[in-house]
Protein backbone atom coordinates (compact mmCIF):
# COMPACT_ATOMS: atom_id res chain seq x y z
CA UNK A 1 0.00 0.00 0.00
CA UNK A 2 0.91 3.55 -1.00
CA UNK A 3 2.22 6.01 1.46
CA UNK A 4 -0.84 8.69 0.78
CA UNK A 5 -3.45 5.95 0.54
CA UNK A 6 -1.87 4.55 4.02
CA UNK A 7 -2.77 8.25 4.99
CA UNK A 8 -6.09 8.23 3.89
CA UNK A 9 -7.28 5.01 5.29
CA UNK A 10 -6.10 6.47 8.81
CA UNK A 11 -7.67 9.48 8.30
CA UNK A 12 -10.72 8.15 7.60
CA UNK A 13 -10.45 5.26 10.61
CA UNK A 14 -9.70 8.46 12.67
CA UNK A 15 -13.04 10.64 11.14
CA UNK A 16 -15.61 7.67 11.99
CA UNK A 17 -14.14 7.26 15.05
CA UNK A 18 -14.91 10.55 16.08
CA UNK A 19 -18.35 10.18 14.43
CA UNK A 20 -18.69 7.34 16.32
CA UNK A 21 -17.87 8.77 19.74
CA UNK A 22 -20.07 11.80 19.11
CA UNK A 23 -23.02 9.50 18.21
CA UNK A 24 -22.51 7.56 21.42
CA UNK A 25 -22.25 10.56 23.50
CA UNK A 26 -25.66 11.70 21.58
CA UNK A 27 -27.20 8.78 22.15
CA UNK A 28 -26.76 8.44 25.85
CA UNK A 29 -27.53 12.31 26.25
CA UNK A 30 -30.80 11.60 24.60
CA UNK A 31 -31.38 8.43 26.79
CA UNK A 32 -30.62 10.46 30.28
CA UNK A 33 -32.69 13.09 28.80
CA UNK A 34 -36.18 10.79 28.28
CA UNK A 35 -34.80 8.85 31.30
CA UNK A 36 -35.05 12.20 33.34
CA UNK A 37 -38.06 13.90 31.96
CA UNK A 38 -40.68 10.19 32.39
CA UNK A 39 -39.06 10.41 36.03
CA UNK A 40 -40.01 14.09 36.78
CA UNK A 41 -43.03 15.10 35.12
CA UNK A 42 -45.38 13.84 37.71
CA UNK A 43 -43.07 15.47 40.31
CA UNK A 44 -45.00 17.04 43.33
CA UNK A 45 -42.89 20.06 43.63
CA UNK A 46 -44.88 21.86 46.16
CA UNK A 47 -42.77 18.35 48.48
CA UNK A 48 -39.48 19.45 46.84
CA UNK A 49 -40.24 22.93 47.81
CA UNK A 50 -41.48 21.93 51.22
CA UNK A 51 -38.36 19.31 51.57
CA UNK A 52 -35.62 22.34 50.69
CA UNK A 53 -37.47 24.60 53.42
CA UNK A 54 -37.53 21.71 55.64
CA UNK A 55 -33.60 22.32 56.10
CA UNK A 56 -32.28 24.04 59.29
CA UNK A 57 -29.60 26.32 59.18
CA UNK A 58 -27.57 23.87 61.40
CA UNK A 59 -27.83 21.46 58.59
CA UNK A 60 -27.02 24.17 55.59
CA UNK A 61 -23.83 24.82 58.31
CA UNK A 62 -22.67 21.13 58.55
CA UNK A 63 -23.03 20.87 54.72
CA UNK A 64 -21.15 24.22 54.00
CA UNK A 65 -18.72 22.10 56.09
CA UNK A 66 -18.35 18.97 54.29
CA UNK A 67 -17.62 21.04 51.16
CA UNK A 68 -15.15 23.16 52.63
CA UNK A 69 -13.29 20.14 53.88
CA UNK A 70 -13.70 18.23 49.96
CA UNK A 71 -12.19 21.44 48.34
CA UNK A 72 -9.85 21.42 50.95
CA UNK A 73 -8.56 17.63 50.29
CA UNK A 74 -8.41 18.27 46.58
CA UNK A 75 -6.68 21.42 46.49
CA UNK A 76 -4.39 19.45 47.96
CA UNK A 77 -4.00 17.45 44.59
CA UNK A 78 -1.98 19.77 43.50
CA UNK A 79 0.38 20.10 46.42
CA UNK A 80 0.97 16.37 45.58
CA UNK A 81 1.66 17.65 42.30
CA UNK A 82 3.98 20.23 43.95
CA UNK A 83 6.10 17.41 45.64
CA UNK A 84 6.49 15.54 42.74
CA UNK A 85 7.45 18.04 40.00
CA UNK A 86 9.45 20.31 42.58
CA UNK A 87 8.58 23.34 41.23
CA UNK A 88 8.75 26.60 43.62
CA UNK A 89 5.48 27.98 43.36
CA UNK A 90 4.42 28.67 47.32
CA UNK A 91 1.67 26.63 48.84
CA UNK A 92 -0.44 30.61 49.52
CA UNK A 93 -0.62 30.38 45.61
CA UNK A 94 -1.16 27.05 44.78
CA UNK A 95 -3.95 26.05 46.92
CA UNK A 96 -6.45 29.04 45.62
CA UNK A 97 -5.56 28.24 42.45
CA UNK A 98 -6.49 24.44 42.17
CA UNK A 99 -9.52 25.69 44.50
CA UNK A 100 -10.66 27.51 41.38
CA UNK A 101 -9.80 25.22 38.95
CA UNK A 102 -11.92 22.47 41.02
CA UNK A 103 -15.02 24.91 41.27
CA UNK A 104 -14.38 25.61 37.37
CA UNK A 105 -14.50 22.38 36.70
CA UNK A 106 -17.37 21.52 38.49
CA UNK A 107 -19.60 23.81 36.80
CA UNK A 108 -18.03 24.23 33.27
CA UNK A 109 -16.32 20.92 32.78
CA UNK A 110 -12.92 19.10 32.73
CA UNK A 111 -11.76 20.91 29.62
CA UNK A 112 -12.47 24.62 30.73
CA UNK A 113 -11.81 24.16 34.41
CA UNK A 114 -9.80 20.58 35.39
CA UNK A 115 -7.26 22.00 31.69
CA UNK A 116 -7.60 24.27 30.23
CA UNK A 117 -7.92 27.06 33.07
CA UNK A 118 -4.79 25.58 35.02
CA UNK A 119 -2.30 25.95 31.98
CA UNK A 120 -3.77 29.57 32.14
CA UNK A 121 -2.80 30.53 35.31
CA UNK A 122 0.08 27.99 36.15
CA UNK A 123 1.75 29.61 33.42
CA UNK A 124 0.83 32.88 34.50
CA UNK A 125 3.02 32.08 38.03
CA UNK A 126 5.82 31.21 35.95
CA UNK A 127 5.43 27.27 35.88
CA UNK A 128 6.59 25.86 31.92
CA UNK A 129 3.92 23.71 30.27
CA UNK A 130 5.72 20.57 30.91
CA UNK A 131 5.59 20.89 34.68
CA UNK A 132 1.88 22.05 34.47
CA UNK A 133 1.27 18.97 32.47
CA UNK A 134 3.24 17.10 35.27
CA UNK A 135 0.85 18.50 37.57
CA UNK A 136 -2.34 17.92 36.15
CA UNK A 137 -1.30 14.47 35.53
CA UNK A 138 -0.31 13.90 39.56
CA UNK A 139 -4.59 15.55 39.96
CA UNK A 140 -5.87 13.65 37.83
CA UNK A 141 -4.58 10.33 38.58
CA UNK A 142 -5.16 10.85 42.33
CA UNK A 143 -9.00 11.62 41.37
CA UNK A 144 -9.50 8.14 39.53
CA UNK A 145 -6.97 6.07 42.38
CA UNK A 146 -9.51 7.45 44.92
CA UNK A 147 -12.84 6.62 42.33
CA UNK A 148 -11.19 3.03 41.77
CA UNK A 149 -10.36 2.24 45.71
CA UNK A 150 -13.79 3.23 46.40
CA UNK A 151 -15.83 1.67 43.53
CA UNK A 152 -13.95 -1.65 43.48
CA UNK A 153 -14.46 -1.84 46.93
CA UNK A 154 -18.32 -1.41 46.87
CA UNK A 155 -18.95 -2.94 43.61
CA UNK A 156 -17.03 -5.95 44.76
CA UNK A 157 -18.75 -6.27 48.69
CA UNK A 158 -22.17 -5.74 46.38
CA UNK A 159 -23.05 -2.94 48.71
CA UNK A 160 -25.00 -1.32 45.85
CA UNK A 161 -28.22 -2.53 44.42
CA UNK A 162 -28.70 -2.06 40.39
CA UNK A 163 -32.39 -2.65 39.29
CA UNK A 164 -33.21 -5.80 37.70
CA UNK A 165 -33.19 -4.27 34.38
CA UNK A 166 -29.94 -2.86 34.20
CA UNK A 167 -28.36 -5.32 31.70
CA UNK A 168 -24.54 -5.03 33.79
CA UNK A 169 -25.80 -7.05 36.72
CA UNK A 170 -25.15 -7.73 40.38
CA UNK A 171 -22.73 -10.33 39.24
CA UNK A 172 -20.96 -7.84 36.28
CA UNK A 173 -20.12 -5.20 38.95
CA UNK A 174 -18.75 -7.15 40.93
CA UNK A 175 -16.39 -8.34 38.49
CA UNK A 176 -16.07 -4.44 37.47
CA UNK A 177 -14.86 -3.64 41.06
CA UNK A 178 -12.72 -6.43 41.07
CA UNK A 179 -11.40 -5.08 37.99
CA UNK A 180 -11.00 -1.75 39.07
CA UNK A 181 -8.67 -3.30 42.95
CA UNK A 182 -6.25 -5.03 40.66
CA UNK A 183 -5.67 -1.95 38.66
CA UNK A 184 -5.09 -0.01 42.20
CA UNK A 185 -2.82 -3.04 43.08
CA UNK A 186 -1.25 -3.02 39.96
CA UNK A 187 0.20 1.14 40.23
CA UNK A 188 0.85 0.76 43.47
CA UNK A 189 2.89 -2.27 42.66
CA UNK A 190 4.67 -0.53 39.87
CA UNK A 191 5.40 2.43 42.29
CA UNK A 192 6.70 0.14 44.68
CA UNK A 193 9.15 -2.31 42.88
CA UNK A 194 9.07 -1.23 38.92
CA UNK A 195 13.00 -0.63 38.32
CA UNK A 196 11.99 1.63 35.18
CA UNK A 197 10.57 4.77 36.45
CA UNK A 198 10.38 7.07 33.67
CA UNK A 199 8.65 6.90 30.31
CA UNK A 200 8.05 8.79 27.06
CA UNK A 201 4.84 9.36 25.88
CA UNK A 202 3.18 11.78 23.36
CA UNK A 203 6.48 14.23 23.76
CA UNK A 204 6.03 14.28 27.85
CA UNK A 205 8.30 12.48 30.47
CA UNK A 206 6.11 10.57 32.68
CA UNK A 207 8.06 9.70 36.14
CA UNK A 208 6.61 6.59 38.76
CA UNK A 209 6.05 8.37 41.86
CA UNK A 210 7.13 6.98 45.04
CA UNK A 211 4.99 4.34 46.83
CA UNK A 212 4.71 6.76 49.68
CA UNK A 213 2.97 9.28 47.40
CA UNK A 214 1.35 6.79 45.52
CA UNK A 215 -0.86 5.45 48.59
CA UNK A 216 -1.49 9.24 49.58
CA UNK A 217 -3.06 9.81 46.13
CA UNK A 218 -4.85 6.87 46.96
CA UNK A 219 -6.48 8.26 49.92
CA UNK A 220 -6.86 11.71 48.98
CA UNK A 221 -8.65 10.83 46.40
CA UNK A 222 -10.93 8.12 48.38
CA UNK A 223 -11.27 10.80 51.01
CA UNK A 224 -13.02 13.42 48.33
CA UNK A 225 -15.27 11.06 46.81
CA UNK A 226 -16.52 10.05 50.77
CA UNK A 227 -16.64 13.98 51.13
CA UNK A 228 -19.10 14.49 48.14
CA UNK A 229 -21.35 11.69 48.62
CA UNK A 230 -21.38 12.18 52.48
CA UNK A 231 -23.19 16.09 51.65
CA UNK A 232 -25.72 14.06 49.51
CA UNK A 233 -26.08 11.51 52.62
CA UNK A 234 -26.53 14.45 55.09
CA UNK A 235 -29.33 15.86 52.52
CA UNK A 236 -31.33 12.90 52.34
CA UNK A 237 -33.63 11.29 54.62
CA UNK A 238 -32.30 9.61 58.01
CA UNK A 239 -32.50 5.51 56.61
CA UNK A 240 -30.36 5.51 53.84
CA UNK A 241 -27.62 3.20 54.20
CA UNK A 242 -24.25 5.99 53.47
CA UNK A 243 -22.50 3.34 51.13
CA UNK A 244 -25.49 3.16 49.11
CA UNK A 245 -24.75 6.97 48.49
CA UNK A 246 -21.44 6.86 47.85
CA UNK A 247 -22.22 3.63 45.48
CA UNK A 248 -24.59 5.92 43.60
CA UNK A 249 -22.61 8.85 43.08
CA UNK A 250 -19.95 7.00 41.78
CA UNK A 251 -21.86 5.55 39.24
CA UNK A 252 -23.59 8.80 38.22
CA UNK A 253 -19.98 10.47 37.72
CA UNK A 254 -19.11 7.80 35.13
CA UNK A 255 -22.43 8.33 33.28
CA UNK A 256 -21.54 12.04 33.65
CA UNK A 257 -17.99 11.37 31.95
CA UNK A 258 -19.25 9.57 29.51
CA UNK A 259 -22.14 11.79 28.17
CA UNK A 260 -19.80 15.01 28.64
CA UNK A 261 -22.32 17.26 29.91
CA UNK A 262 -21.11 19.91 32.24
CA UNK A 263 -21.83 19.47 35.60
CA UNK A 264 -23.35 16.37 35.00
CA UNK A 265 -26.84 18.03 34.74
CA UNK A 266 -29.77 15.79 34.64
CA UNK A 267 -27.41 12.58 34.40
CA UNK A 268 -26.77 12.69 38.61
CA UNK A 269 -30.99 13.20 38.90
CA UNK A 270 -31.62 10.30 36.85
CA UNK A 271 -28.69 8.03 37.61
CA UNK A 272 -29.90 9.03 41.82
CA UNK A 273 -33.97 8.66 41.07
CA UNK A 274 -33.48 5.26 38.81
CA UNK A 275 -31.13 3.64 42.00
CA UNK A 276 -32.42 5.03 45.42
CA UNK A 277 -36.69 5.87 44.54
CA UNK A 278 -37.51 2.29 46.32
CA UNK A 279 -35.52 3.62 49.45
CA UNK A 280 -36.43 7.56 49.30
CA UNK A 281 -39.08 9.65 47.38
CA UNK A 282 -38.60 11.25 44.61
CA UNK A 283 -39.31 14.67 45.63
CA UNK A 284 -36.89 13.98 48.72
CA UNK A 285 -33.90 12.75 46.14
CA UNK A 286 -34.75 15.82 44.08
CA UNK A 287 -34.62 18.78 46.75
CA UNK A 288 -31.15 16.36 48.36
CA UNK A 289 -29.84 17.16 45.04
CA UNK A 290 -30.68 20.39 44.32
CA UNK A 291 -29.59 21.31 47.77
CA UNK A 292 -26.08 19.55 46.98
CA UNK A 293 -25.74 21.66 43.53
CA UNK A 294 -26.13 24.57 45.49
CA UNK A 295 -23.58 24.09 48.09
CA UNK A 296 -21.36 22.41 46.37
CA UNK A 297 -21.35 23.99 43.07
CA UNK A 298 -23.12 27.12 43.18
CA UNK A 299 -21.80 28.18 45.81
CA UNK A 300 -18.24 27.09 45.46
CA UNK A 301 -18.39 28.99 41.93
CA UNK A 302 -19.54 32.48 43.04
CA UNK A 303 -16.29 32.24 45.85
CA UNK A 304 -14.30 30.86 42.95
CA UNK A 305 -14.88 34.01 40.40
CA UNK A 306 -14.20 36.52 42.71
CA UNK A 307 -10.98 34.37 43.96
CA UNK A 308 -9.58 34.37 39.83
CA UNK A 309 -9.82 37.95 39.76
CA UNK A 310 -7.53 38.35 42.55
CA UNK A 311 -5.41 35.41 41.09
CA UNK A 312 -5.26 37.77 38.36
CA UNK A 313 -4.45 41.33 39.66
CA UNK A 314 -1.71 38.70 41.58
CA UNK A 315 -0.21 37.32 38.91
CA UNK A 316 0.09 40.53 36.68
CA UNK A 317 1.48 42.47 39.67
CA UNK A 318 4.03 39.46 39.99
CA UNK A 319 4.94 39.58 36.44
CA UNK A 320 5.45 43.47 36.55
CA UNK A 321 7.51 43.21 39.50
CA UNK A 322 9.59 40.50 37.59
CA UNK A 323 10.47 42.87 34.48
CA UNK A 324 13.82 44.59 34.29
CA UNK A 325 13.62 48.34 35.21
CA UNK A 326 15.58 51.24 33.09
Amino acid sequence: MQPNSKKASAKLRNAWGRWLKHGVTLLLFMVVAILLFSLVRNMDWQAVIETLRGYSPALVMMGLGITAASFAVFSSYDLLGKFYTGHELPIKEVLPLAFVCYAFNLNLGAWVGGIALRYRLYTKFGLNVATVTRVLSVSLTTNWLGYMLLAGTLFTLRLIELPAHWQVGTLGLQFIGAGLLLVCLFYLSACRYSRRRTWQWRGHEIVLPSLRLALLQMLLGAANWSLMAALVYLLLPQGVFYPTILGILLVSSIAGVVTHIPAGLGVLEAVFIALLQHQVSTSEIIAALIGYRALYFLFPLGLACMVYLLLERWSKKQQRESEPRH
